[in-house]
């Protein structure tokens, strides 16, 4: 079974989440922008056909940016739940350890040096 990077480190994924959000705020300061001149100006009675007719057109499509951000992101949100449904490969053991082998190979040389350590201090008497 191929194995995958996980998610986190996947560079296509972050790329698809940086840019839905940056494609849904832009849509929403372009959106938020263009309504708020039209709704002052008409209200003051002051509007030209410029920021109302052109300003429609801008709001909409702030909109539009601001929804394919927020598709964007949805998008995002069900590939991560996807990626949770992959199975896994299993972790193979490929052996037990014997830890009282480790500690019967530690102990021969400490006994052999504490034989010799008694042979030296014996022919020194």
């Amino acid at each position: 079974m191929p194995t995958r990077p996980r998610l986190v480190r996947s560079i296509p994924f972050w790329a698809l989440v940086a840019a839905s959000l940056a494609t849904a705020l832009s849509g929403a300061a372009l959106l938020v922008d263009k309504l708020g001149v039209m709704t002052t100006t008409l209200t003051d009675g002051t509007a030209t056909g410029v920021e109302v007719y052109v300003g429609q057109s801008v709001a909409v499509l702030g909109a539009i940016l601001l929804g394919a951000g927020i598709i964007g992101i949805l998008i995002a949100l069900a590939v991560a739940a996807a990626s949770t449904l992959r199975p896994h490969a299993p972790v193979e053991i490929v052996e037990p350890l014997d830890w009282s082998a480790d500690a019967d190979d530690e102990a021969a040389p400490a006994d052999e040096a504490a034989d010799a350590d008694a042979a030296d201090l014996s022919t020194t008497r």
